[in-house]
């Protein structure tokens, strides 16, 4: 009935249990390729930089002209 809220419960449960399956060196391995796959995220154009663009904008003086809008 409700099977969807355990989830992330055996999704954690399955993720610990292959972790405890892996020696150091694979474990060592696989956070290495985690850190190079990442890395293009970071770049300058990457995914988590998209909204760097909207540093220094005044959020809350464009909340106030929509407001003065409506």
């Amino acid at each position: 009935m409700n099977n969807h809220k355990n989830i992330p419960a055996t999704s954690l449960k399955f993720v610990l249990q292959e972790k405890q399956s892996l020696t150091q060196d694979e474990q060592k391995k696989q956070l290495a390729l985690a850190a190079i796959t990442a890395i293009s995220d970071y770049a300058p154009d990457g995914e988590l930089n998209v909204f760097s663009n909207l540093e220094g904008e005044d959020f809350y003086q464009d909340i106030e002209i929509i407001g003065n809008i409506q």
